[in-house]
């Protein structure tokens, strides 16, 4: 676990030192830079038995100390009616900062893998001067959107010092681990008044697969199983690269790990809704690279096809992908591409 808080640690210190602080493409930056030097980690030797063994006794006493904390229903604490503390908005969009009246008072950074039943990583990035929370009592409550359920995921703890190389609470690190998949509402306090919240998304494992919260349920396990890896797409027709007669891309032929426009064609079918799932080899993880989200709509035929749609992709990292399409909830083809630049 301190491994992958030193992988967030780094991936922040590369984009909060330049520039303005958190634009989008530092946060995605954070996110994908964490995610695969994580999984590039897990292919070298384990952590010796002895630190196995440790962190379980760790935890293991952790636990016993916050029982109360954990299994104790709560009664939430008053909101700070004071004007840098506004009330949390009773809504469930997902969102990693929260925003009070003069600005952007904290941002959440977890893990990229963060999923259920494992205790994974977060940075919690606050904004405004130390003295606003030295000697305050922090904690950390979560609530599961779907189930209800609400527990202390951070214990109080008196804030002494600002973060080590940092004036305040910019890179504030904890671990601590969730019950289930979905959506979680991460509640922080000082001295038992709600300072803010954010909307967090958890993923779930499909044995050893991360799949989003919000990835289509017709999505099965058995489509990963039936990518050919040895079956790259191939250059054919009007500059298209995917399999000829059945699936191609123009835009593919030079593919980036920026923002490009690719324009999709498939054969045989018409009328159709198209949802696109992107599967990278290395990582084992699963991601949404259109523009706007999971699913598009196809128009007509076009360049020798039954149907085609034009639209944004950014690819998170480089690797082999495989990109799976689905028509109407069917798994209609795969294509698999090696993007490194």
């Amino acid at each position: 676990m301190e491994n992958k808080l030193k992988n967030l640690r780094k991936a922040m210190d590369s984009t909060t030192h330049k520039g303005e602080h958190f634009t989008e493409v530092q946060k995605n930056k954070i996110r994908n830079a964490v995610i695969y030097k994580e999984y590039t980690d897990a292919t070298t030797p384990k952590k010796s038995v002895a630190f196995a063994f440790s962190f379980v006794a760790v935890a293991i006493l952790a636990l016993l100390i916050s029982t109360e904390y954990f299994f104790t229903p709560m009664e939430t604490p008053p909101i700070n009616g004071g004007a840098s503390n506004p009330a949390v908005v009773d809504d469930w969009e997902i969102r990693h900062e929260f925003e009070g009246e003069d600005g952007i008072l904290f941002s959440v950074y977890p893990d990229p893998g963060l999923s259920p039943r494992r205790p994974y990583g977060y940075i919690f990035s606050f904004t405004e001067m130390f003295e606003q929370y030295e000697g305050k009592e922090m904690t950390i409550k979560v609530e599961h959107q779907e189930t209800g359920e609400r527990f202390t995921a951070f214990l109080p703890t008196i804030i002494t010092e600002p973060y080590s190389g940092y004036d305040s609470l910019q890179r504030f690190t904890t671990i601590f681990e969730l019950p289930h998949a979905g959506l979680w509402r991460y509640e922080v306090y000082f001295d038992n008044e709600l300072y803010g919240d954010v909307i967090l998304e958890v993923g779930d494992m499909m044995d050893g697969i991360m799949l989003p919260a919000d990835i289509p349920a017709f999505v099965q396990k058995s489509d990963f199983e039936k990518i050919d890896w040895d079956r790259k797409a191939v250059r054919f027709g009007h500059n298209m690269v995917g399999n000829e007669n059945k699936a191609g891309v123009i835009g593919a032929d030079m593919p980036s790990l920026h923002p490009q426009k690719w324009m999709w064609h498939l054969w045989g079918i018409k009328d159709a809704e198209l949802t696109v799932v992107a599967f990278h080899r290395e990582t084992e993880t699963v991601h949404s690279i259109l523009q706007t989200g999971w699913k598009t709509g196809l128009s007509g035929a076009v360049n020798g096809a039954d149907a085609h749609i034009p639209s944004t992709v950014t690819i998170p990292f480089p690797g082999e992908w495989a990109i799976l399409l689905y028509t109407d909830g069917e798994l209609f083809d795969i294509l698999v591409y090696e993007i490194n630049e």
